[in-house]
């Protein structure tokens, strides 16, 4: 069984979160009368405002942190699980 490398899993999730964020904050601007956009971001994205260039920027950097944080908890859960569940059973 092959191992997951860190770098390639850590990238493709920060450039998918990078991306979904930006997706969303095009969906809110065109969709401003509900503010469910507005308050999701607030919420889940520390020093987030809606809606400035600073803020955007922010964001768009916390998003990239989320997917390298979700690799950093991924990737060893993963690799380690793999070998244990790949080991042969002990004999009796």
């Amino acid at each position: 069984m092959t191992s997951l490398r860190f770098t390639p899993v850590a990238l493709s999730l920060g450039v998918f979160l990078a991306i979904t964020f930006t997706l969303c904050v095009i969906w809110g601007l065109v969709f401003p009368g509900t503010g469910a956009m507005q308050r999701l971001m607030e919420a889940a994205f520390p020093w987030f405002t809606w809606l400035s260039w600073g803020s955007f920027f922010i964001g768009l950097v916390e998003s990239v942190l989320y997917g390298i944080y979700g690799a950093v908890v991924f990737v060893p859960l993963y690799n380690g699980l793999s070998r244990w569940s790949s080991q042969a059973p002990a004999k009796a």
